[in-house]
């Protein structure tokens, strides 16, 4: 399994209403300091039933998102995340 499987396999269980930053995803993917990684990972996902606007930065900001930061910060305002 690569590191981007992990990855995702992280970031599918993120239940909704809850986030994880991106240095989390990593910890939890296997490669602590990957944090970076994570995020370019997560870029290139376009599959739905993987809900990477779930990963924020460790600071509470946002972060980026492959469909735009204000579609990101809708979403997590619908899951009253934030």
């Amino acid at each position: 399994m690569t590191f981007a499987d992990n990855v995702f396999k992280v970031v599918a269980k993120i239940p909704r209403g809850k986030t994880l930053s991106y240095k989390k995803v990593a910890v939890l993917a296997g490669r602590p300091k990957a944090y970076r990684a994570v995020g370019n990972i997560l870029n290139k996902n376009h599959d739905p039933k993987i809900p990477c606007h779930r990963v924020i930065r460790c600071n509470g900001q946002l972060g980026g998102f492959n469909r735009g930061a204000a579609q990101k910060k809708k979403l997590l305002k619908q899951e009253k995340t934030i």
